[in-house]
């Protein structure tokens, strides 16, 4: 079992210290000898990922990344816990038997117990990173039993004089019964949604008592409402419904304290005044946990454009609460692709355009888009809720007052999205789901720029586009609100990317790239993104749900002039574009409605919307589906290994360079980062 080795060497003029990571590669290669995947198992495809051009940043660039790095490592057992209130007691038992187990590592259920491991560690817990259901181990109670008390009794996570039979007896439920938590986050029509989800947002509460505690502090006439419930857990004390704040001093104080000291150091090696105004702000609302002083720190962050080195940092996004309200914690830290970023920077000089010309209606465009900052960034360090699984683009701040006044930053993932595009060619995926010769070759061609327009235009001006009419309450949409959102933006990039304004502008050639997208988009939300649900399973995951409503609705809706087609062929199911012109129209009249539905805060509009077209799989093509794939030996998820930084500093201490290791051992990149980044205690 390879395992990080903490190294210590004497530099010329000062120190370097670095972790090592098993065998890894130091030089910038080509993409031919570069190994991009570094492990697979389950479902899961593990990458590197490149830092392109690192070494031609400044000194001062690179000190400013090392410190948001570590920052952004800082705060990985908060997300383990977020997502369930025993994933840290869990991940501790595992990382102690692999450590210390002393009996034979050689066994089909050891090597069973190490693939359970390497899931738990990829989704941050013991739930699905994607479908929210939990792992069923590969071995058994007994063998589970026989792992526990072979370990060192010293590393596990026991809990005052408990002994190891009752750890033992504790988790054994926890982790093999399927009913137990089954789900962390269950969306299911007709549900609790905050009793029968598993995570650990809430505890001791109901949904009926979530929704009425914060219907009584939101004023929904406030035109600048901070975001309630972002940044805590609700329980209830003395029989009283009560939020517990995560902050330093509080729930999840120690792990927070550690990023506030690295923010502390990229505080002082900030790049500009402005950024270490920002930082400090960012700081102070890390101590006090004061929602005010978080919306002060996101007006100030969206204005700081134009950055070389760049980061997010903090609790963002709602995807893991059912409710829409709570936010996982995240980080990534990134720099600038300069070459890459002048695509961006043509779409968002012509964002007002787009809005202008949008087909919504006029009452719910935006008189004037303010601040879409877009740009192409390559990631230096992914943490938290983007780690291992990273996004392809992203688009901040989410408070819609703070879109419309101060604007919004976007960024497209270079170097993640190379990644993915690299070890994707020569699948045969391709060749199994597409209709026909001319659409596989029309993807190879454009199929590239294509999906990067896509995630541009979603990301620059899809999200920042459009508003809420007046008195609309910002969470009227509650579980609905993020695959509606998701959905807003992709029928925006998706219905302008076959505009005109798109080729007189210089960002396609012709419309083949928008019809490569066109293409792509229906058959994943009618076809190939369901392997990656379980036979049986609905849709819960908010992009997913987003990408069915939207595929399916346009079919039912375009069905009488045969706008799309479903095609059996040798007993396997195809889609196929017929009408990309009405294609695009039915795009423009879909975000029409689910514009006004956001604007108006609908409801059983975005429900009916949602549970008609998202949520329900047929189980006939879904079996058909899984069948052709399995044959590809393809995994239907990826995620990456972060690379190492190693530091050389001066006889003061001063970073002066930071130089770039890439890391070819996933597990043990899981087993370090156990040991050296973990702050809170499992009990």
């Amino acid at each position: 079992m390879k395992k990080y080795i903490l190294t210590g060497m004497i530099a010329l003029m000062g120190t370097a210290l670095f972790i090592s990571c098993g065998p890894s590669e130091r030089k910038e290669t080509a993409d031919d000898e570069f190994t991009y995947e570094v492990d697979r198992f389950e479902d899961i495809s593990v990458l590197k990922y490149r830092l392109p051009a690192f070494d031609q940043l400044t000194a001062g660039e690179k000190e400013f990344i090392y410190y948001l790095s570590e920052a952004a490592l800082c705060g990985r057992d908060i997300l383990w816990d977020q997502n369930f209130k025993y994933n840290l007691l869990i991940r501790k038992t595992i990382e102690a038997i692999i450590d210390t187990y002393g009996g034979d590592r050689e066994s089909d259920e050891y090597r069973a117990f190490i693939t359970y491991a390497k899931r738990v560690f990829f989704a941050n817990g013991i739930h699905h990173h994607y479908s929210n259901d939990k792992f069923v181990p590969g071995f058994s109670e007994d063998y589970f039993a026989q792992l526990v008390s072979g370990s060192d009794v010293a590393r596990l996570p026991l809990a005052g004089d408990q002994t190891v039979d009752e750890l033992t007896s504790f988790l054994t439920p926890i982790l093999f019964d399927p009913v137990l938590y089954a789900k962390k986050v269950d969306q299911t029509e007709g549900t609790d949604m905050i009793t029968s989800s598993a995570n650990n947002f809430y505890e001791g509460v109901t949904q009926a008592e979530v929704e009425e505690y914060y219907a009584s502090i939101a004023d929904p006439s406030d035109p600048r409402p901070v975001s309630w419930g972002l940044n805590s857990k609700v329980t209830k004390i003395d029989g009283k419904v009560t939020e517990i704040p995560w902050k330093s001093g509080g729930m999840y104080g120690p792990a927070i304290e550690r990023i506030v000291l690295w923010l502390e150091k990229a505080r002082d090696a900030a790049l500009s005044e402005t950024q270490k105004e920002e930082l400090g702000l960012l700081i102070d609302y890390y101590r006090t946990a004061d929602l005010g002083t978080w919306d002060d720190y996101n007006v100030m962050w969206a204005g700081n454009t134009g950055l070389s080195v760049d980061y997010i940092n903090g609790f963002i996004e709602t995807y893991g609460d059912p409710m829409g309200m709570k936010a996982t914690w995240e980080a990534v830290v990134q720099y600038k692709d300069t070459e890459a970023s002048k695509r961006t920077a043509l779409i968002t000089e012509n964002a007002q355009w787009f809005e202008d010309h949008s087909p919504v209606d006029p009452q719910y465009r935006k008189e004037k888009v303010t601040g879409v900052a877009a740009s192409v960034i390559n990631v230096a360090m992914l943490g938290g809720d983007c780690y291992p699984a990273s996004p392809l683009g992203i688009n901040l701040p989410n408070s819609n007052w703070i879109r419309a006044e101060a604007g919004s930053k976007s960024v497209t993932l270079a170097n993640i999205t190379d990644a993915k595009d690299i070890v994707a060619r020569g699948s045969g995926f391709m060749e199994e789901f597409a209709f026909d010769r001319a659409e596989i070759d029309r993807a190879v061609t454009y199929g590239s720029l294509s999906d990067a327009l896509h995630t541009d235009m979603h990301e620059c001006i899809g999200h920042a586009s459009g508003k809420l009419a007046p008195g609309t309450d910002p969470n009227a949409l509650k579980n609905y609100a993020s695959p509606l959102e998701e959905m807003r933006a992709d029928l925006f990039a998706l219905y302008f990317m076959m505009d005109p304004k798109m080729a007189e502008i210089g960002l396609v050639p012709s419309d083949e790239p928008a019809k490569a997208q066109y293409d792509n988009y229906i058959r994943n939300g009618f076809l190939t993104q369901i392997v990656r649900i379980q036979p049986g399973k609905d849709i819960e995951q908010a992009h997913m749900r987003c990408r069915s409503a939207i595929a399916h609705w346009v079919y039912e809706k375009g069905k009488a002039e045969n706008v799309i087609e479903v095609v059996k062929r040798d007993g396997k199911t195809f889609v196929r574009v017929n009408d990309y012109e009405k294609l695009r129209g039915l795009f423009g009249e879909m975000l029409k409605e689910v514009q006004r539905i956001k604007s108006e805060g609908d409801f059983a509009a975005g429900k009916e919307m949602i549970e008609n077209y998202g949520v329900k799989i047929d189980q006939e093509l879904h079996a058909e589906i899984l069948a052709r794939y399995a044959k590809l030996n393809l995994a239907p998820y990826s995620g990456f290994v972060n690379p190492m930084m190693i530091t050389i500093t001066d006889r003061n201490g001063r970073v002066k360079d930071v130089q770039i290791e890439y890391c070819s051992d996933y597990l043990g990149q899981m087993m370090e980062y156990g040991k050296k980044y973990s702050f809170l205690q499992a009990w």
